[in-house]
């Protein structure tokens, strides 16, 4: 498999009927790359077809070269689901992106998953204003042969696709629970052991079993305590199954939850160790609402750092403001292989299942990554500022009373979708 072909887009802007060093380097690469018995896909400046070739062809890798905006190698980062590679040239500002369009930038260079440069002077240029990692492969010439050149780049293509997880799951656990009936699932929520919600377990329970819930994860903001009561009485009351579960803040990358604990883990842990703890009860790794900039997430470069220990990927989240940071989960999950997986992280009970995947029914967390491949994501009608203002009302200006219990719990109203009244007749 490592040796296998590789299908390779090499994008580089060009200027009409002028030639650059950028267009000799792409071409010289390209050349060598299918000596070496690669398929090269070539885009460039004019081609308008960039859109819908990088959403139909099947490609390993697509090699964008100075992707400064506007360019056809911006447009390329735009749209491709593909592992992406960025090669800088040219040792000279950009004004436009690096001063007036530089927020823009940022969002499509958080797109590369591996970048280098062709001298050392670009490399300390592009730090300047972009930090990250260059790895330099300096050009071919007199001196160093284009095939040396492209040797080293499908070194860099090979590391990236070995991070990709697997495409198939464990074929035996899937033929244990193929037969089992669907269930749906939410797999992210609070109760009143957090401290930014007041919804008691009873009543998340409740509400979870009128919304034909067959399991939800109880993840409480650095605590587990909720999430262990709400298993307790759902024990008691037949269901629904309750994932226990923690949504950790780390010290400086952001919350990342942890399914199927059983104790406690300390928030202000580096996230590796936070990960280490989690897998030290055989937990799963579920990354929430990867992108959204108004949450306290992971930057792209801290996810490239975990890659390979993302069980779950948080790909819709309703309480994320803005589409596009869910789109960008879509995207990362995607190009990596990690399952998917959504969660309405409701902080009051009428949010609850206002995402939620269907899924066959499982037992462990084994079972469960398997269920989850196959999961249907599907969403609710829910109105983001209705919920975000119950939670406000909830808990803002009272006390804090956390662990209430609740006796003859009932299921809350609202959140539910709403009925279409008939067409009236005419």
């Amino acid at each position: 498999m490592s040796d296998a072909p590789l299908s390779i887009a090499q994008v580089a802007p060009r200027r009409r009927g002028v030639e650059s060093p950028v267009t000799r380097f792409v071409a010289s690469l390209s050349e060598a790359l299918e000596r070496r018995g690669h398929e090269v896909l070539r885009i460039t400046t004019g081609d308008r077809r960039v859109k819908s070739v990088l959403a139909s062809a099947s490609l390993d890798v697509v090699h964008v070269h100075e992707p400064f905006a506007p360019s056809i190698s911006s447009a390329a980062l735009r749209h491709s689901y593909a592992l992406n590679v960025a090669t800088f040239h040219a040792p000279q500002e950009r004004v436009l992106s690096t001063q007036v369009a530089r927020p823009l930038v940022e969002v499509f260079f958080g797109r590369i998953d591996a970048r280098t440069v062709t001298s050392a002077a670009t490399a300390e240029l592009l730090d300047s204003y972009f930090p990250a990692s260059y790895e330099l492969v300096e050009p071919g010439g007199e001196e160093r042969d284009w095939s040396a050149v492209a040797a080293e780049f499908e070194a860099i293509y090979r590391r990236l696709l070995a991070r990709r997880h697997p495409e198939d799951g464990d074929a035996e656990l899937r033929a244990r629970i193929v037969e089992r009936p669907l269930i749906e699932v939410d797999l992210h929520m609070h109760t009143d052991h957090s401290g930014d919600c007041a919804t008691p377990v009873e009543v998340l329970l409740q509400t979870a079993r009128d919304r034909d819930l067959g399991a939800i994860a109880v993840t409480d903001h650095n605590e587990v305590s909720g999430a262990l009561e709400a298993r307790r009485i759902a024990a008691e009351i037949g269901g629904p199954k309750v994932i226990v579960g923690e949504e950790v803040k780390t010290a400086e990358q952001g919350e990342v939850i942890g399914l199927f604990l059983e104790e406690k883990i300390p928030k202000g842990m580096t996230m590796a160790e936070t990960i280490a703890a989690i897998r030290g009860q055989g937990g799963l790794v579920y990354v929430p609402h990867p992108f959204d900039r108004f949450h306290s997430v992971p930057d792209y470069e801290h996810l490239l750092d975990i890659v390979e220990e993302i069980d779950i990927l948080e790909v819709f989240n309703p309480r994320v403001a803005l589409t596009a940071f869910n789109e960008e989960a879509v995207r990362f999950a995607r190009k990596y292989r990690i399952v998917p997986g959504a969660g309405s992280d409701s902080h009051v009970a009428q949010g609850l299942g206002s995402v939620r995947q269907r899924i066959h029914d499982f037992e462990g967390p084994a079972e469960f990554l398997e269920a989850m491949r196959d999961a249907d994501i599907t969403r609710k009608h829910k109105n983001l500022v209705y919920v975000q203002t119950l939670k406000f009302l909830q808990t803002t200006g009272r006390p804090k009373a956390p662990k209430r219990s609740v006796p003859g719990a009932k299921p809350v109203r609202g959140g539910r979708p709403r009925k279409r009244r008939p067409a009236s007749k005419s």
